[in-house]
């Protein structure tokens, strides 16, 4: 995990400071700006995803200060945390809780949905739409949810009050665009391209963040449960994680080591605060326990056929659309 962390922070950092220092210029910025794109989405799935599950190290210090490290490239551990490991982890793929799974009315991953004519479109414009994804976070999703999460009672789940989460968050955004948007405008002459590359950096991570986390929740094969009208859903919580989550690619290769390991999402919804490097080891002893007691263990063969159930899912939740 220190090697990896190392590893994903420096493929981020040493292309910047090639950017701030005019090692490179004009359109080699741009190639600057697309590695540290790969590094973002590396900090955001293989360090920064251990630390806010608490997953990374056995010393809390260490797991809140790897948790940072969304912060670090313009997202907030508060709201990620609610959405993720409160929201997500709780009610998995249930349509109106699992805010991870929510596209409003622009996507549709669920027949539960309510469907729109431009549905019929959407496993073509779909793809765009995930590479706006961080964009998203760093412009407006963190302080809409700072205050929706604070009507909903949930900052209270992480022990902070309205006004000093505000705080934080406006900090740590000012850090950011300081740094990575003020910074090389300062040090280059070519602001246009710098712009151009900051927008392609996001692009390349939120599409490779979405794309890795859409695969292993929305696809054929996982459910997508509804409570009954007390709000209850009659499954057990494990058994509904493995109805709700897919794994891909489960052997071990730089992709798999890359992305922190959520290739191994059953094993990781199972148990959030284990760290990811176990996962290989550990998806042998939980598929032979679904096998054992006839539960569902969904997985693809590689990547590839993942992104293709995944289209698949998207075409079908859409065909029924009207013209």
């Amino acid at each position: 995990m220190v090697f990896k962390s190392v590893f994903m922070f420096s493929l981020f950092i040493i292309p910047f400071v090639c950017i701030i220092t005019n090692m490179t210029s004009g359109w080699y910025n741009l190639i600057m700006w697309s590695l540290m794109g790969f590094g973002m989405a590396g900090i955001g799935l293989s360090v920064m995803h251990d630390g806010n599950h608490g997953a990374y190290s056995k010393t809390s210090i260490l797991n809140k200060f790897t948790g940072y490290g969304l912060n670090f490239v313009g997202g907030y551990d508060l709201c990620w945390r609610i959405q993720h490991n409160v929201l997500h982890h709780t009610y998995t793929n249930i349509i109106g809780m699992d805010e991870d799974v929510d596209a409003g009315i622009i996507l549709r991953f669920s027949d539960s949905q309510p469907i729109k004519s431009h549905h019929k479109f959407q496993h073509i414009y779909a793809w765009f739409l995930y590479g706006l994804m961080s964009i998203s976070w760093i412009l407006s999703k963190d302080f809409i949810q700072v205050f929706k999460y604070n009507k909903k009672d949930l900052l209270k789940t992480q022990n902070i009050t309205l006004r000093r989460a505000i705080v934080n968050l406006s900090l740590w955004k000012s850090f950011y665009f300081a740094y990575i948007i003020v910074l090389p405008i300062l040090v280059s002459s070519d602001i246009g391209l710098n712009i151009g590359g900051f927008f392609l950096m996001h692009f390349i991570a939120g599409f490779f963040l979405t794309t890795v986390f859409l695969c292993a929740h929305i696809v054929d094969e996982t459910d997508f449960p509804l409570p009954d009208d007390q709000g209850v859903v009659h499954k057990n919580w494990y058994e509904h994680q493995m109805e709700t989550t897919a794994n891909f690619s489960n052997k071990k290769s730089f992709f798999s080591w890359f992305i922190g390991g959520l290739n191994y999402q059953i094993e990781h919804h199972l148990f959030p605060t284990i760290c990811h490097v176990h996962y290989y080891d550990l998806s042998k002893i939980v598929k032979a326990t679904a096998e054992e007691y006839n539960l569902p263990y969904h997985s693809s063969n590689t990547f590839r056929t993942a992104l293709g159930q995944h289209y698949k899912h998207l075409k079908s939740m859409g065909k029924l659309a009207k013209s």
